[in-house]
């Protein structure tokens, strides 16, 4: 998807079962079930603001709760790494131990890691992941806000730190992270016995329906952001359309003729890119060579200036005239001269391998650049993966989680960005799923929101958030109040939620 944030404007037979025994132990809190009894503390005289101190009963009905994070601590498995001040919640920073393969358990366990932003034992969970790295940065996300409810956010496996060791990129599919969502969600309901919802954006929104398709009875319902759906990855044509139509003829023409400039200067920005490189011991072993990564960059300037900016940012697009200056700081604000680096491209391997073996990647046409492209068919993920870890295409998958969707999928909401790429192939409804919207907010980009609709579609999808909770007040429930957030907008860490649905790699 896309790349770290940036600002446009706007992871003999006796010791194979001692082996299992031992991770057994470790982790038996995920494969247990849900309503297993627990052994909880005594309840503390008082409470801080944000503890568990509303007498609240976990699902298994085991009495008055108790601090949370005694509670915490005493999941099988699950570590308290440390706790952040957050003012009206706690937050903690935890890992949780994880088989490598959930269909082969004894083949050994990695720690992955999560966070807590904990309201109250009695309120919804929002389970949210990234799809790719947690920030430890305490945040709260959209959904959260609206159902004023705990917010538990996932790393998604084999980013770092969650990745075992020695890593076998076999075990990073989508079944294996929806089973690791379920083993945490089993775990944690026996404290948090409340609706819960899954969310993410981007990658992490296709994430929550992946997790939806193969455990569909854990979630009472799921958000998933500007969720790219690439069901057939021969078939990208939905891309080149979408810029061929995007906002004015001006702003797409403009766009183009420095995307095309960049090219015929290739030489003199070059000796300016690779000067850099040295000057900050930045290296291209896994594209190739600084050229392969200029190209890589340049083919990006299109897609990330509307991944990332919006309509009013036209305006600072330069004249293919401009001066060399002028286009290259252009292309390093929009496109990032450093992504295509090994240090760049490293924090998202997990990521273009998962593009290459199963979710597939986008592909368009640029009639403009022809002539000016040194190394086609290289702008796809394996260019971005080492050749130490093999890849092989799985076909088929994407497929089936569409099938999912159209035929059994329930309680899901869709919201896209009128002017994101991403939204190109989206997820569509059919007719057998139910209670479930997919919802396009106008002018907006990959960072769009349930806020970002338009007002009737903003009050449908607020209702249903909450009526999936379990918390829509009844003047919502019966349609005679128009439905908002319950819980008021706090800048710090709502601000913090929305810059991270724009992080990621793009493409």
């Amino acid at each position: 998807m896309r790349k770290a944030a940036r600002t446009v404007r706007v992871f003999p037979v006796f010791p194979v079962l001692l082996a299992l025994v031992v991770l057994l132990g470790a982790v038996g809190a995920g494969t247990a079930p849900a309503g297993a009894a627990t052994t909880v503390a005594p309840v503390r005289p008082a409470a801080a603001p944000g503890s568990d101190a509303t007498g609240a009963t976990g699902a298994t009905g085991a009495g008055p709760a108790t601090d949370i994070e005694q509670r915490l601590r005493s999941v099988p498995g699950l570590k308290v790494i440390e706790e952040k001040p957050v003012e009206g919640y706690r937050y903690f920073v935890m890992e949780y131990t994880q088989p490598v393969d959930h269909r082969r358990p004894w083949r050994g366990t990695f720690q992955q890691r999560l966070t807590l932003l904990h309201r109250s034992t009695d309120r919804p969970v929002v389970f949210h992941t990234s799809g790719y790295h947690v920030s430890t940065t305490p945040s709260r996300g959209e959904p959260a806000r609206i159902v004023d409810g705990n917010q538990l956010s996932l790393e998604y496996r084999f980013f770092e730190p969650s990745r075992p060791d020695p890593a076998d990129w076999s075990r990073l599919d989508i079944r294996q992270g929806a089973d690791d969502q379920h083993r945490v969600f089993r775990a944690l309901k026996r404290i948090y016995g409340a609706n819960w919802l899954a969310t993410g954006g981007s990658k992490g929104g296709m994430t929550a329906v992946y997790y939806r398709r193969f455990h569909p009875g854990d979630m009472d319902g799921t958000i998933a952001y500007v969720a790219p759906n690439d069901v057939d990855n021969d078939e990208d044509s939905a891309y080149s359309r979408f810029f061929a139509e995007v906002s004015t003829p001006e702003c797409r023409a403009a766009l183009d003729a420095v995307q095309r400039e960049v090219l015929v200067r290739r030489d003199e920005i070059l000796a300016r890119y690779t000067g850099w490189a040295r000057e900050n011991g930045a290296t291209f072993t896994v594209v190739g060579s600084a050229d392969r990564a200029y190209e890589n960059v340049v083919m990006d300037l299109v897609w990330a200036f509307w991944q990332y900016g919006d309509e009013r940012d036209c305006a600072t697009v330069p004249a293919s005239t401009a001066t060399t200056d002028e286009l290259y700081a252009f292309v390093d604000q929009v496109s990032g001269f450093a992504f295509y680096t090994d240090q760049g491209l490293d924090p998202y391997t997990p990521y273009y391998y998962q593009a290459g073996t199963e979710l597939g990647a986008p592909s368009f046409a640029t009639p403009h650049l022809a002539g000016l492209l040194r190394y086609p068919g290289t702008y796809e993920p394996r260019s971005y993966v080492p050749r130490e870890i093999p890849m092989r295409w799985r076909g088929q998958v994407m497929d089936d989680v569409d099938r999912w969707v159209r035929h059994r999928g329930e309680r899901l909401l869709f919201v896209y960005g009128e002017n994101d790429p991403w939204g190109a192939e989206p997820f569509r409804l059919g007719r057998g799923t139910a209670d479930s919207y997919v919802y396009t907010a106008p002018g907006a980009n990959h960072g769009a929101g349930i806020g970002d609709l338009r007002e009737k579609e903003r009050d449908r999808a607020t209702a249903a958030v909450l009526r999936w909770a379990d918390v829509a007040p009844a003047a919502v429930r019966e349609g005679a109040a128009a439905a908002g957030p319950l819980a008021r907008r706090d800048a710090l860490l709502d601000g913090r939620a929305e810059a991270e649905r724009l992080r990621a790699p793009r493409r």
